[in-house]
């Protein structure tokens, strides 16, 4: 049992008026008339409440969660209280989302006994975790008051549960239309041409008048001594690998989540939308070695395979290796494919020591490398220079934007494809940049 703050206001009311009966008699006993008023209406009060158990709750969510995303909670509270009531909840929420002031007031309308119907009461929530992994969910604690409000009952109901968090998979369906549909409307997606030009050799057969000359097999047209064309047909599957770095330079934070679970979600992100093109996907993890390799697939499941795959991927604080990525590149993947690096730059110093490793996986695929804006740098630029001291800052600020770009100057000088984009746009930047290279 607990005494809500109703009652102690009360009993101070009640207190004050006794005390002044010391100095105007009346009072004294219209004082001890309201103290025997606020005792008989707390009984009843206790009484209403506990004369049975008349609440029930529990929390409705998804077996698992989609990180960075808003996952729908539902709480639902039900009363078989004859009377209407008040009910604070408390959920226990997991530690990571640092969430300690949700105490949603649910008022819940009086039950109807004769036909045997609960009241119901329902409140809907959204949690945007920023982490994969276990999250822990504790009780649901109901504190119950009826209208006169002097003490409350707590129920303890829907007890513990774990919900996993796994990489953006609620967007899947989102960039679905992508991937069916070049006519595309949505915000931030651009619109790409139709694919015609992309041609893989099917099989040789004689020239027919009207042939394109450019067409001509010249070693088999000596060998059978008629004129005999190659017929290509359109490109229909391709590789397309996504490339994922976990050492320290992905653990810059944007919005409470790494650039590493950014990376994550844009990789899961394409390789779905690659699969509906009818391209195969595979994944690479690297660190200081490399870590995890998924070869390219595009069966049923492959999808869910690689949701488990970067469910399960760590962080590592250590020095990233390109020279390992290279060997695993040229001992794993044998056919051209297109690989997309998730990494970042932190100056032109750092992508000189990478760059012969980035040549050298360049001569053999199509490499294109995601990189990142420091948002945080952006937004100090935007805000205006009050003093010399700012104008020094943003000259060094401007300083750091410039790098980035010359960054991806010096990759495209090199062949190499770069893509420059802030953590948020970074999933649709992607598959935009994918859609527009098929299509080259």
């Amino acid at each position: 049992m607990f005494l809500r703050r109703r009652f102690y206001l009360l009993l101070l009311a009640v207190a004050l008026i006794t005390g002044t009966g010391f100095g105007f008699a009346p009072l004294y006993t219209v004082g001890q008339l309201l103290t025997l008023a606020l005792f008989l209406a707390t009984i009843a009060d206790i009484i209403l409440l506990w004369h049975k158990r008349a609440i029930t709750a529990e929390r409705r969510l998804s077996t698992r969660f989609s990180n960075g995303d808003d996952n729908p909670v539902t709480i639902i509270v039900e009363s078989t209280y004859p009377f209407s009531v008040r009910a604070e909840v408390i959920d226990e929420l997991p530690f990571q989302f640092q969430c300690r002031d949700y105490t949603p007031q649910i008022s819940i309308l009086r039950s109807d006994r004769l036909q045997g119907k609960k009241s119901q009461s329902t409140n809907h929530r959204t949690l945007r975790p920023t982490r994969r992994g276990v999250y822990s969910f504790g009780r649901m604690l109901v504190f119950v008051s009826t209208r006169l409000g002097l003490v409350e009952r707590r129920y303890a109901c829907a007890g513990p549960c774990d919900v996993s968090v796994y990489p953006s998979y609620q967007k899947l369906h989102q960039y679905e239309l992508m991937a069916i549909s070049r006519n595309l409307q949505e915000p931030g997606i651009k619109r790409i041409r139709r694919i015609g030009h992309n041609t893989e050799f099917e099989h040789i057969r004689d020239y027919l008048k009207g042939d394109d000359y450019r067409t001509i097999n010249w070693r088999a047209t000596a060998r059978l001594s008629r004129p005999m064309v190659n017929v290509y047909q359109d490109e229909r599957s391709q590789q397309v690998f996504s490339i994922v770095d976990k050492g320290r330079v992905m653990q810059q934070a944007f919005e409470g989540m790494t650039l590493l679970d950014y990376a994550i979600n844009a990789s899961l992100a394409l390789s779905y939308v690659a699969m509906r093109k009818e391209d195969r996907a595979g994944l690479i993890t690297f660190a200081d070695s490399v870590g995890t390799f998924v070869a390219a697939d595009r069966r049923s499941g492959h999808i869910n395979k690689l949701m488990e795959t970067l469910y399960a991927e760590q962080t590592d604080f250590g020095e990233t290796d390109f020279s390992a990525l290279s060997v695993a590149v040229g001992r794993h993947i044998n056919k051209h494919s297109l690989l997309i690096l998730y990494t970042n730059f932190m100056g032109l110093v750092s992508l000189q020591r990478q760059l012969p490793f980035l040549q050298q996986i360049a001569r053999r695929h199509r490499l294109l490398v995601v990189f990142f804006e420091d948002v945080e740098l952006l937004q100090f630029m935007a805000t205006p220079a009050a003093t010399k001291e700012e104008v020094c800052q943003h000259e060094v600020a401007e300083k750091f934007a410039a790098e980035k770009q010359l960054i991806s100057a010096t990759l495209r000088q090199y062949g190499i494809l770069s893509l420059l984009t802030i953590p948020q746009d970074l999933s649709v930047g992607v598959i935009n940049r994918y859609l527009a290279i098929r299509s080259l």
